[in-house]
């Protein structure tokens, strides 16, 4: 499965570089040279990192396929993907794709209460989106004290929600509750 690391922003300078929003934790590790990524539209790629630098706090690649600026005004708003296969053989530790969580029960206990809808990946920490029986939406944080256990292979998120974990997000009844 693909697995989109970056899209591809302005042309920076003369000699082929390109700006990018990085989508990956790893950049280090996606953008190394010699690096080959699939791009979106496929009229555009492969595409092979030549160079990777950062610029404060952007980061700057050049690829051996584009040599002028005219080449990176072309690839504006292409989106570069890897392929997850290779990405899970680069990882050490423990960790999960979006794809491989979407779809999952959402157990306390024994019991349902929901399903993982998508995972929202913030710089402090990650959030579980669960939509519960209701067809509310709750937020659960993805750290190990509250999501003990993901069991992809037989479909489920174990939780140990604190109290009220539930009842936060959901909208408002009114004074007397109801």
């Amino acid at each position: 499965m693909q697995l989109q690391v970056a899209r591809i922003g302005k042309p920076h300078g003369i000699r082929g570089e390109v700006t990018v929003q990085v989508l990956t934790d790893a950049p280090e590790d996606r953008f190394a040279p010699g690096a080959v990524l699939t791009v979106e539209p496929a009229g555009k790629g492969p595409l092979t990192v030549l160079s990777a630098r950062w610029n404060k706090d952007i980061l700057l690649l050049g690829f051996e396929e584009v040599e002028d600026r005219n080449g990176a005004e072309e690839l504006r708003g292409a989106k570069l993907f890897i392929d997850t296969e290779e990405a899970d053989e680069d990882d050490d530790a423990e960790g999960w794709y979006e794809h491989e969580l979407v779809g999952l029960k959402a157990k306390v206990g024994n019991d349902v209460v929901g399903t993982v809808t998508a995972l929202r990946t913030l710089t402090v920490q990650d959030l579980l989106i669960v939509e519960d029986t209701k067809g509310q939406e709750i937020l659960v944080p993805f750290v190990e004290a509250i999501v003990p256990e993901v069991n992809t292979e037989d479909g489920y998120v174990l939780l140990t929600p604190p109290d009220g974990l539930f009842e936060l997000n959901l909208p408002d009844t009114g004074k007397d509750g109801r």
